[in-house]
């Protein structure tokens, strides 16, 4: 029997004529972790769509050969069938059902009459649960009073109760802390040992250096090569060569040239309260100032209040019972509604792009032009489409937005690409103070690199830029100045030569302690 589980040989697929993938081949051994990597739009989520049967037989050439039989897929049921599970990264579960209900989902639990068997449902997925580390969850709970991490955990739990050979997971980990993130990562050791197979799609190169066995990078929709542990040099360095095509020497483009200005962003007691309880307050007491041309991060564990406080300030799009006063360019400025904040020279990109940022069933240039219209693309309530079509197309060309047209469907592009026609959106309407809410969440490196040379930009046009990341390199290699937020409290405020992921984590544990102290 071959080492291979399985093989997929000479794959190409086309969409419209453009070729997605081109010739690629990839083998994955019995029983590893297997990743693949490459940039946004490098064709990784396409070959796994080929794999599962989402894109059927007929529609791509190569062939599919798997524990050692040539197989036609023709839809996931067909893929499922024979033990191929492919976990997306946006998450199919039923929200208003019960976890046991979505563990089942499909593959419902039926006495010999064909009527669904409640109690041998519950027992079965609590044994499924248990398998993913979540033998003291209730079965019974809706799956939406579940955090995303519990329910990543729940998407595994449903793939084993299909008696999973072969699990796919697309960008696993791209909404979870890294507390949730390492428990996810050893859950996938842990099912490697009962014998499943595993190939993961992450942009996160520290985690696939830690639970990887060989990783396929794919370029521009073809197989590059196979790094191997304990064969080849197993870097994120080495991975990052393979998927940009060079050496990425520094990851964070120097900015230069930039004069700091007159501070044109003032927050001072800034207090909220949570929207659906007006007795729980969620920020206390904040105070912030970002100059022109200048870059200060937000850094925080999850859950600190950075996005409640963007979204608060952001026409007070999150909270209630909101006080104290916000400054732009030396002038008070009230900012009761979205409206108020575009009007005012504010502007906020979601860390939430699908759902905040985009109409994805939308063009490029509607996207684009959808915020700055009233102001700069219409007169007298007439829209002007070709000042509209001018601005995209110069967007499009400077944040370098790898598309067919503006008239590409934006649900098309990649997460890089989608992120970029956010920027360009914001960009669009002028603003003085950008906020960048998790600006590369769920992007590559080529793409992250891209994005950082924006927001250089954006400070040597004289703008304030507040960053917020989870990640603390991130925070560090863009910032001028730091500021830690805890508990929904300023905890700390260091500047670029003070900041370190060390420094970071010590204003968070003094803020616990004191805050400890006062309890």
């Amino acid at each position: 029997m071959s080492d291979y589980i399985l093989e997929m040989n000479h794959i190409t697929k086309e969409f419209s004529g453009v070729k997605a993938l081109n010739d690629v081949n990839l083998k994955v051994k019995r029983g590893e972790i297997h990743a693949l990597c490459g940039e946004n739009g490098a064709g990784k989520s396409t070959l796994m769509n080929v794999l599962s049967g989402v894109y059927p037989h007929g529609t791509y050439s190569g062939d599919i050969v798997y524990k050692g039989e040539t197989c036609n897929f023709h839809n996931l049921r067909d893929s499922e069938a024979k033990g191929i599970v492919i976990i997306h990264q946006e998450l199919a579960l039923s929200p208003n059902l019960s976890v046991a209900e979505n563990v089942f989902l499909g593959n419902e639990q039926t006495s010999a009459k064909g009527i669904i068997d409640w109690t041998k449902t519950r027992k079965k997925a609590q044994e499924m649960l248990e398998k993913v580390g979540l033998e003291h969850e209730d079965v019974n709970v809706q799956v939406s009073t579940l955090g995303v991490g519990k329910q990543q955990l729940i998407e595994i739990a449903k793939a084993m109760a299909k008696k999973v050979e072969l699990l796919i997971l697309d960008e696993p980990t791209a909404a979870l802390n890294d507390e949730e993130s390492r428990k996810l990562l050893d859950i996938m050791l842990e099912l490697k040992k009962q014998g499943v197979t595993c190939i993961i799609i992450s942009h996160k190169l520290n985690e696939i250096e830690y639970v990887c066995d060989a990783v396929t990078v794919i370029r521009d929709g073809q197989s590059i090569e196979t790094i191997i542990k304990g064969v080849d040099e197993f870097t994120e360095d080495r991975i990052i060569k393979g998927m940009v095509g060079r050496e990425l020497t520094n990851r964070y483009p120097a900015r230069e040239g930039v004069k700091l200005g007159n501070t044109i962003f003032e927050v001072s007691n800034w207090n909220v309260f949570h929207p659906d309880d007006g007795n729980r307050q969620m920020l206390k007491n904040i105070n912030i100032s970002v100059k022109a041309g200048e870059v200060v991060g937000l850094a925080g564990l999850m859950g600190a209040g950075r996005t409640e406080f963007a979204m608060s300030l952001f026409g007070r799009s999150y909270g209630q019972k909101i006080s104290g006063s916000v400054k732009i360019n030396g002038k008070e400025v009230e900012l009761k509604t979205v409206k108020d904040a575009i009007e005012n020279k504010l502007a906020y990109v979601s860390e939430d792009r699908k759902t905040y940022g985009l109409v994805l069933i939308n063009d490029i240039k509607e996207n684009m032009a959808m915020a700055a219209r009233p102001k700069f693309f219409s007169s007298h309530g007439v829209i002007n489409g070709n000042d509209e079509i001018v601005a995209a197309e110069e967007y499009k060309k400077k944040i370098n937005i790898k598309a067919n047209s503006i008239e590409q469907v934006v649900g098309s592009l990649s997460g890089g690409n989608q992120q970029k026609v956010v920027l360009a959106k914001w960009m669009l309407t002028q603003p003085d103070v950008l906020i960048l809410d998790e600006p590369t969440r769920g992007i590559d490196v080529g793409a992250k690199y891209e994005i950082y040379c924006v927001i250089n930009d954006l400070a040597k046009a004289g703008k304030a830029v507040i960053v917020i990341s989870s990640e603390m390199p991130e925070i560090i290699g863009t910032c001028d100045r730091v500021y830690v937020i805890n508990e929904g409290e300023i905890a700390g405020e260091l500047t670029k030569e003070e900041v370190t992921q060390e420094k970071i984590m010590q204003c968070i544990m003094a803020h616990n302690r004191k805050e400890d102290g006062n309890e």
